[in-house]
């Protein structure tokens, strides 16, 4: 009768987490029974089926790598047609392009300035470029020049308030009427009648255009003194800002009167501007010999007068 080992002996101490092929020489077989994932024999399971993928699908026997797309196109006629239209286009704007230099030549020969507006930069409505157009030695000059044009649109500017104010305090709906005429016929009235001609003076040293200038500037200085006092003579000087004007309306409102002599002051400080502003083209005129060129062609035209 055969017994077997004793049950109660002494384990051999596996550990599980060995070479197989080291244990297996040693014992012949696993002793590891152990484990709800241990498999005793790895090799009985079968390899994954999808180990690889799958390839692409082989292109259709009747694909043309170079085959082309037929694209419709116009007949012969129609491009020939179109041809013709282009050539002719061609040959047109080759003799406008030609009638464009030979009126730019023509008005470069004839000494003609192309002014491009260029002032205010939001709007432009004015050619006006001291820095590029005017000499050197005359641009602090014209920039004041410049400074009491645009002290008169303020003037005439705060003239409407201030007459507004008025009116509204009842003195009357003629005197508004009247500062909306200073002002629409003052500002453009004094860029084309003296600002213009001493802006193209200072560029050409044109004696007739400072001759213009002087005429015409002392007409200005004249309204800005009689702005600056207002004297009762169309419809009680109240359509200007005078100080007689401000002393007159101040007893009526207290506001109004403030306005009125705000716009005295401003009218005062235009006219001294104005003032200098004539005083240093003069001695800049006289300096520059351009006096005696004025007489000169001034006694020309009464010879050719005469004769």
């Amino acid at each position: 009768m055969a017994f077997d080992e004793n049950p109660f002996a002494a384990e051999e101490d596996v550990n599980p987490f060995a070479d197989r092929a080291a244990r297996g020489k040693g014992s012949g077989q696993s002793t590891f029974a152990g484990g709800a994932f241990y498999m005793p024999n790895p090799g009985s399971v079968p390899p994954a089926s999808n180990s690889r993928l799958s390839p692409l699908p082989p292109e259709p026997a009747d694909y043309d790598r170079g085959a082309t797309i037929d694209i419709p196109l116009d007949n012969s006629k129609d491009f020939k047609k179109r041809e013709k239209e282009l050539q002719a286009r061609e040959v047109e704007l080759r003799k406008k392009e030609q009638e464009l230099k030979r009126r730019e030549e023509a008005i470069s020969r004839a000494g003609i300035v192309i002014e491009e507006k260029n002032w205010p930069p939001f709007f432009p409505l004015i050619h006006h470029d001291i820095s590029n157009e005017i000499p050197v030695h005359l641009q602090r000059l014209q920039y004041v020049a410049f400074t009491s044009y645009l002290g008169l649109v303020v003037c005439l500017s705060w003239n409407i308030v201030a007459v507004t104010t008025a009116w509204i305090k009842g003195e009357g709906v003629k005197i508004w009427l009247l500062s909306i005429i200073y002002f629409i016929s003052g500002v453009p009235g004094a860029y084309v009648l003296w600002y213009r001609p001493l802006y193209r003076a200072m560029r050409t040293d044109s004696a007739l255009k400072f001759g213009l200038f002087f005429l015409l500037y002392l007409v200005h200085i004249g309204f800005c003194i009689l702005a600056s006092v207002a004297p009762p003579i169309i419809f009680e000087g109240k359509s200007l800002t005078g100080i007689l004007a401000a002393i007159d309306v101040l007893s009526n409102s207290a506001l109004t009167g403030i306005f009125y002599f705000i716009g005295s002051g401003m009218f005062c400080l235009e006219t001294l501007i104005s003032i200098w502003v004539i005083q240093q083209v003069y001695m800049y005129f006289r300096g520059s010999g351009k006096a005696a060129e004025m007489k000169k062609q001034a006694a020309r035209q009464t010879m050719m007068a005469a004769l």
